[in-house]
């Protein structure tokens, strides 16, 4: 089952299937290891929900929702 990023709850698993956008927030989402088989968790949002924290081949990265919208992400167990 895929979803996008932002639909993720706290403490949950996914790989990155798909990353749809263009241009310089493509570039800045590759920037930051969001690539297609990368597995993040997602590991805390602020009290609006946005952005959200995620940890991702070792690091803690964060995204606003707009920017988490555009990255499918597959659901692990």
């Amino acid at each position: 089952m895929s979803m996008s990023m932002r639909k993720m709850q706290m403490n949950q698993k996914g790989r990155i299937v798909s990353v749809k956008c263009e241009g310089e927030l493509r570039q800045r989402i590759n920037d930051m290891g969001l690539t297609p088989g990368a597995e993040i968790k997602i590991i805390g949002r602020a009290p609006l929900k946005d952005p959200v924290a995620l940890k991702i081949r070792g690091f803690t990265v964060t995204l606003r929702n707009n920017e988490a919208d555009h990255i499918e992400v597959e659901v692990i167990d």
